[in-house]
């Protein structure tokens, strides 16, 4: 059951009478402010507390699943070397970041997210990666969990619909759909963005944040939807 609170609580003034020693009288006024309940209230706290959780169970058991799947593979479509890609320097050791952007431009049509098949040069090793569900540093986990991801798809679709740049970053808008290999045969269906923040020195991606138009619980949901693809 809901209760349903104003949105202001208000008391009133309090006035009393004290007497000192020298026999007059002073008026004491006791004013209490008026409060408005915040999203940091302990019931809120709460909920998003539980649903944190439920969303890094989720993470972790898709990365363990993700693991266990890759035993069952044959060896032969499993790679470890990431996609080749031509990334000139400066004088200074500075990656160009016109031919970075066009490397993960191609790594979209790879579909990255969901193969590991990335141009590993275009990351610092100790990027961080970043999604509603959590963070992480370091690439070659990235690259693990996505190759590792994809064994539980049967079929999957990525596109980037348009790209951004920035000072400090590049955002790419993809839309992305896949259907899991599990019994109930669940269907995933999002858009989002990921941030792409380039290292001042390098000009290698340092961080990669991925962003979902959807509700966090309402992307789980999915896991558990049962779908009619055959």
């Amino acid at each position: 059951m809901a209760y349903i609170l104003p949105s202001t609580f208000v008391e009133p003034n309090l006035c009393f009478l004290s007497r000192r020693p020298n026999g007059i009288h002073s008026v004491h006024n006791l004013r209490c402010r008026a409060k408005n309940p915040t999203s940091n209230s302990p019931v809120n706290d709460n909920v998003s507390e539980s649903e944190n959780v439920l969303l890094k169970i989720a993470w972790y058991g898709s990365e363990f699943l993700g693991v266990a799947a890759s035993f069952l593979r044959s060896p032969a479509k499993i790679g470890d070397a990431g996609a080749s890609a031509d990334l000139s320097v400066d004088v200074s050791g500075k990656i160009d970041r016109a031919a970075v952007v066009e490397t993960i431009k191609e790594d979209f049509q790879r579909s990255y997210f969901v193969t590991g098949n990335l141009a590993l040069d275009a990351y610092e090793e100790d990027c961080e990666f970043a999604d509603p569900a959590g963070s992480f540093k370091g690439l070659s986990r990235f690259k693990r969990n996505c190759t590792n991801f994809g064994y539980l798809l049967e079929r999957s679709n990525m596109k980037l619909m348009k790209w951004e740049d920035f000072e400090d970053k590049g955002i790419g808008h993809w839309r992305f759909s896949c259907v899991m290999s599990f019994p109930w045969k669940p269907i995933l269906s999002a858009t989002g963005y990921t941030e792409y923040y380039f290292d001042a020195n390098t000009g290698k991606v340092c961080r990669h944040v991925e962003h979902w138009n959807v509700p966090k619980m309402a992307l789980l949901k999915q896991i558990f939807r049962p779908s009619k693809v055959a």
